[in-house]
């Protein structure tokens, strides 16, 4: 795995642990990871991304941060490409779901990162190291 070489689809849960430092070495992980992301310009992620981001932050996390500044947040990410989750997405997802048995949301991701062509799937959500379609999973907080 090259961070700036390969490419990158993020879940939601990378950067929230990348905005709430009370996650300890998650936090510490999730800001190399994400700044190596942003410099080499391999990350990839989608409008579930943003929209879960905004709801952690201002309200699931220890210490919720303004609208505002969710909002600067998700501005900044606006940079990264990303996936819109239309109705080809969807009804992938859905078919995802009935192949293997992951609930909708996971489905979802998984199949924004198959629609983008991702080397990589970064994501506590999966088995690390699998392999799903053309997908690698990884844990990005397991060493």
């Amino acid at each position: 795995m090259n961070y700036t070489t390969d490419k990158f689809f993020v879940d939601t849960k990378l950067f929230v642990c990348a905005y709430d430092p009370i996650a300890g070495a998650k936090w510490k992980a999730s800001t190399e990871i994400l700044g190596a992301l942003w410099d080499h310009q391999t990350g990839v992620i989608s409008t579930q991304v943003l929209q879960e981001l905004f709801v952690s932050l201002t309200q699931k996390v220890r210490n919720p941060v303004s609208h505002r500044t969710a909002k600067g947040i998700i501005l900044d990410l606006l940079h990264w490409p990303t996936v819109i989750n239309d109705a080809v997405i969807i009804l992938g997802a859905i078919d995802l779901k009935g192949r293997y048995h992951f609930s909708f949301w996971d489905s979802l991701i998984l199949q924004s990162a198959l629609s983008a062509q991702e080397d990589f799937l970064l994501s506590e959500d999966f088995q690390s190291g699998s392999r799903i379609e053309s997908v690698t999973i990884l844990n990005p907080f397991q060493g």
